[in-house]
């Protein structure tokens, strides 16, 4: 396998679509992301026009099977968003070279601290359903061995730890589980 990772505004006009495409097919069990084309598309455009926003896509030849988001929200800490990978090339590597190259880009812009939410709107964790109130570190703590078909447990894999739960942040019983790596 022979991926180059290159930065998003290198991307031609086919590239992007590409990326928008990509964005779609790689969220298609999740019902509440980017379904539709259109909205696609004006995902990828916040990081050709947002100051704040950069991604690098991960290339095979001048096709893009995966890219990778990240928004500047702290003055050291930037958010991983976010993370796709094309199906067939999943399991193969790409997403995690994705974000060791993300994680270089943060260090070298002055971030401390990469961290990302990643939703359970699907069904993927302990978490979906339940209602981890009143004791939301618990119920974190018990969600830490993922099942399979979530990517708690790549990031697991990846040097990332929890660090929060937003209850209900897709309705009830779809949390948002917040994780976060130290980079320095």
């Amino acid at each position: 396998m022979s991926i180059r990772i290159a930065p998003f505004d290198a991307l031609d006009g086919a590239q992007r679509t590409q990326a928008a495409e990509l964005l779609t097919r790689a969220f298609a069990h999740q019902p509440n992301t980017w379904r539709r084309l259109p909205e696609a598309t004006a995902e990828v455009a916040t990081f050709f026009h947002d100051p704040d926003r950069s991604a690098l896509a991960a290339l095979d030849g001048e096709r893009v099977v995966g890219w990778i988001g990240m928004i500047r929200a702290y003055s050291h800490a930037f958010e991983l968003h976010p993370i796709a990978v094309d199906p067939p090339w999943q399991r193969r590597g790409v997403g995690a070279q994705l974000v060791r190259a993300l994680e270089a880009a943060a260090r070298s812009q002055g971030a401390l601290t990469l961290y990302l939410g990643s939703d359970d709107d699907f069904g993927g964790t302990t978490l979906y359903g339940a209602d981890p109130y009143p004791d939301l570190l618990a119920a974190l703590g018990a969600v830490a061995q993922s099942p399979r078909g979530h990517p708690l447990g790549f990031y697991l894999r990846l040097g990332f730890v929890l660090s929060g739960i937003v209850p209900d942040a897709n309705g009830p019983g779809k949390p948002d589980i917040l994780m976060a790596k130290r980079l320095a």
